[in-house]
């Protein structure tokens, strides 16, 4: 196998993804649209499996009306935004499509966030109602306690101190209430880290998620039989847009897990028969790591999508982990499926890959740019700024026209990203323009992190930036300069994070300076520091042994 360079044949009898989709009825480009016509062609077939449970299409679609009828009756109305925070289970599932029958909106928040993160986002969003587990109600409920008007509680499964969202679905397993489904009514708000250091909420449309949905069929020849593994949290677009919409487009069988256990994975996938997974680069880098004795040599995985890869990935995946085809691509919360590595032709290793296309031909989906200062496309291997168009891109910030306004240029997408073309149409990474720390899949905003440790008693100033992480992708390091007099130690700035933010958000590094580097206007210089690699050297390593 050449690492740089791999080509691998189509196994006989693969169904082209254009067929794979002309197997069902057309649909409206809305999501209970898309689902209906799936159940209609196949209403026994095994949609969800979920720690050992099995639930078919014509229940999954049972269960969105019923959850449709619940969200009705507790006055969900069209464009209305409720909050889902728990971990993955059906009962997300159910809800999203509800909630797109109703023309209203899925707000998921990360359920390991604490009261002040959840605070922000189910505030920014206006919700009227939150769907919680039972093990995030209680944070649920605080981080709601100054919206008003109050929103009203609901658990996902049994459990104490709300009522289930959905209690007794009534005599009549088809009726539903009205809707306001069209598709371009915004279906979900993605939140993710911007560079102000507050999280933007990414609106999308409901024919942008199925878009994206056919899309990944492409990218990754879903086939009907596929048996996805979604190991990845349903409060990103991973696991919405390509999993569980990739699944159902592609009229296959969804196995969702409530989250990654890396110790568990190999017994997962072989016990589900799972055929593909869709992970990240931090993910990939601990499974490569994990005791061998784990690895079970009869799962029936042949696929695996993420990013970033490097030659390791694919060589581990593909010679010891004999998974033939680990496509690589790139998308954003904003741009979702935006590129990858083709899975019927040249893979090159470490690239982002192609602009990605439908499976109808007719269908355009992605064009990619790089650009200089100015707005001007550069010619092979000039470093810019990429840029995209396409159907599948965000429908704004939601409650943020400035933003908004500022992440488009006549009509193109500006990623923030510095990349470059070859002469063959890949595109490849160099580095980030924004103010963003990738962890672990997560999107960490560096300015968020100086705004929390700066509010710190003992510190004047701090400045969060991203250094190489073992297992790929970002580790956290931060320059933290004490007020004059005062004493804080390493350990004291972790714990303090801790008590603010969530856990992938807690730097593994920090490093006391005298001074941080500043413009004239008095901004902090970090790609200086960036370059500055005895920053990391001088740095406590929290989790160092001892």
């Amino acid at each position: 196998m050449n690492p740089e360079k791999i080509v691998i044949p189509l196994a006989p009898g693969t169904v082209a993804p254009r067929d794979v989709l002309a197997r069902f009825a057309p649909h409206g480009y809305t999501l209970m649209s898309l689902l209906e016509s799936r159940a209609r062609a196949q209403p026994d077939k095994t949609f969800l499996v979920f720690e050992g449970g099995r639930t078919s299409y014509a229940q999954v679609l049972a269960g969105a009306r019923a959850a449709a009828r619940a969200l009705a009756a507790r006055g969900v109305r069209a464009g209305d935004r409720v909050g889902v925070i728990s971990a993955n289970h059906p009962a997300t599932v159910f809800t999203f499509f509800a909630l797109g029958h109703l023309g209203a909106i899925m707000v998921s928040v990360n359920p390991d966030y604490g009261v002040e993160e959840a605070r922000y986002v189910f505030t920014h969003a206006g919700v009227c109602g939150v769907v919680a587990a039972p093990a995030t109600l209680e944070k649920a409920r605080a981080a709601c306690a100054a919206l008003a008007p109050a929103p009203w509680f609901a658990l996902n499964q049994p459990g104490a101190g709300a009522p289930p969202l959905v209690g007794d679905a009534g005599a009549d397993a088809d009726a539903l209430p009205p809707g306001g489904a069209a598709p371009a009514a915004t279906c979900i708000l993605v939140y993710t880290s911007g560079t102000t250091g507050f999280p933007k909420g990414v609106m999308h449309s409901q024919k942008t998620v199925v878009l994206a949905g056919e899309g990944f069929v492409q990218r990754m020849f879903l086939q009907p039989d596929e048996r996805i593994l979604c190991v990845l949290p349903m409060f990103h677009i991973n696991a919405v847009f390509y999993s569980l919409t990739g699944a159902l487009v592609a009229g296959a069988t969804l196995i969702l897990e409530p989250r990654f256990s890396a110790a568990r994975f190999w017994e997962v996938a072989e016990a589900t028969g799972a055929t593909e997974v869709n992970t990240i680069a931090a993910a990939a880098g601990i499974l490569m790591r994990r005791p061998r004795s784990e690895y079970r040599p009869g799962h029936k995985l042949t696929k695996m999508f993420g990013a970033p890869f490097d030659a390791e990935v694919y060589r581990v995946f593909g010679e010891e982990f004999h998974l033939p085809h680990v496509i690589e691509g790139f998308g954003m919360s904003e741009i979702p499926g935006a590129m990858n590595n083709p899975f019927d032709g040249e893979r090159r290793v470490g690239s982002m890959g192609l602009p990605s296309t439908h499976p109808d031909p007719a269908v355009r989906l992605t064009e990619l740019k790089v650009i200089d200062d100015d707005g001007n496309t550069v010619g092979p291997r000039t470093i810019g700024e990429l840029a995209v168009r396409t159907p599948t891109i965000m429908q704004g910030y939601y409650n943020d026209p400035e933003q908004t306004r500022a992440a488009f240029r006549d009509g193109w997408f500006l990623t923030g990203d510095l990349a470059w073309v070859d002469e063959d149409g890949y595109y490849w990474f160099v580095a980030r323009k924004k103010d963003i720390i990738r962890k672990r899949g997560e999107n960490v905003s560096g300015a968020e992190l100086d705004r929390v440790i700066g509010n710190h008693p003992a510190v004047l100033e701090a400045a969060a930036i991203p250094v190489p992480a073992d297992l790929g992708e970002d580790e956290i390091l931060v320059a933290v300069v004490l007020r004059e007099g005062m004493r804080a130690d390493a350990a004291e700035i972790a714990a303090w994070c801790r008590a603010r933010l969530a856990p992938i958000k807690v730097p593994r590094y920090v490093v006391f300076v005298d001074a941080l580097p500043h413009t004239p206007t008095h901004r902090v210089e970090k790609f200086r520091m960036r370059q500055d690699k005895t920053l990391r050297e001088r740095a406590v390593d929290l989790a160092a042994p001892g």
